[in-house]
């Protein structure tokens, strides 16, 4: 699990399309709710919580983002409490409050199964040893046993914690990307074209490709 990344857009800031035409006041509504408006726990117990978080910090580890992460439990939390899903159950799962409930439990006993600890308390490389097990299906017992460990970290775990990170603002200033295309939209689109309004990579220019 990569934890040193340098992004070619250091300098881009996709808030400062806030007042351009790039951005209509649904997007930026859509915007000021994301940065402004973290939904707080509901429905999973605090000690739950805690796992998840140490969890994610590992899935996706944010280093240079200490003091201020973008927040990634709250959202999982707020789709559970909904009970919003994606419209479908695999048939060897069982529903996503449930299997959450499971895998969160699953993990934090695999912890304290291999090194009587819990997970949040453990150094990076035995997190990830365990991460990894999941991932790969080295695992069994309960709750693996109706749980499917492999469909749970790739299928849920996984999809939930990359889906909500990159919906951040925070998120696309790190791949340049300039949020909902809502109104001005792309014009140019084919390979090595871009836009005025989108953002330059660094790298490319600095090698003097003259666009990014």
């Amino acid at each position: 699990m990569a934890e040193h990344f340098s992004t070619p857009y250091a300098d881009y800031d996709v808030l400062a399309k806030w007042d351009t035409p790039s951005w209509n006041e649904q997007t930026r509504e859509v915007v000021r709710k994301r940065l402004g408006e973290v939904p707080p726990r509901r429905f999973l117990e605090p000690d739950e919580w805690a796992t998840l978080e140490a969890i994610c910090a590992r899935v996706l580890p944010q280093p240079d983002r200490l003091t201020d992460p973008v927040p990634i439990v709250p959202f999982i939390d707020a789709q559970l409490h909904r009970g919003q899903g994606d419209g479908y159950r695999y048939e060897d799962m069982p529903d996503l409050r449930a299997s959450w409930r499971l895998g969160i439990g699953g993990i934090e006993r695999e912890a304290r199964r291999r090194h009587d600890m819990p997970f949040g308390e453990l150094d990076a490389p035995r997190q990830d040893s365990i991460l990894t097990a999941i991932q790969n299906g080295d695992v069994e017992g309960e709750p693996w046993d109706e749980l499917p460990p492999k469909r749970f970290f790739s299928s849920v775990l996984l999809k939930s914690v990359v889906g909500i990170y990159y919906a951040h603002p925070a998120a696309w200033n790190e791949i340049g990307f300039g949020g909902p295309a809502s109104p001005r939209g792309y014009v140019r689109l084919a390979a090595g074209q871009r836009d005025p309004w989108e953002a330059r990579e660094i790298a490319r220019v600095d090698e003097g490709t003259g666009h990014g």
